[in-house]
């Protein structure tokens, strides 16, 4: 295996990693924006609350996206640690898509990675914290 082959692809995996980790956030500034600027024209309703929730689920499935990214990067990493440069047995680079089509799960199982992922602390912050904000809205 051709080291240089698995150090470029790591550069590229990495690189958006990094870009999905700014995307989430953008995506959760965008809900603080968007519950802000509804509590101050005094719109405060269920479109705003389905809104958040649509905004919710995009980051959690922008993250589940990452989290592939992450898997590649991991055994690409691997393969990176035990290649001596003898040419013996090891990961082939530039297969995150090969990879992935044969791990893919069905539909249930899309729906169930995007659903755990949106209950992990750091996608459910501030998202969460919102839509109780609204609930609470709501009560009163």
């Amino acid at each position: 295996m051709n080291e240089s082959y698995l150090a470029k692809e790591w550069s590229v995996l990495q690189n958006q990693y990094d870009s999905y980790e700014k995307f989430s956030l953008v995506i959760k500034l965008f809900s603080i924006g968007l519950i802000s600027f509804s509590y101050f024209l005094h719109h405060m309703g269920l479109l705003t609350l389905l809104l958040l929730l649509v905004l919710w689920l995009q980051d959690a499935i922008w993250k589940t996206f990452q989290s592939r990214i992450n898997l590649r990067i991991l055994e690409v990493e691997r393969g990176l640690a035990e290649n001596s440069g003898d040419g013996g047995p090891g990961i082939k680079a530039f297969q995150y898509n090969r990879d992935y089509a044969f791990t893919r799960p069905g539909f249930f199982g899309l729906i169930r990675e995007y659903l755990k992922h949106a209950f992990r602390p750091t996608i459910a912050y501030p998202h969460a914290l919102l839509v109780g904000l609204m609930v609470l809205y709501f009560l009163n």
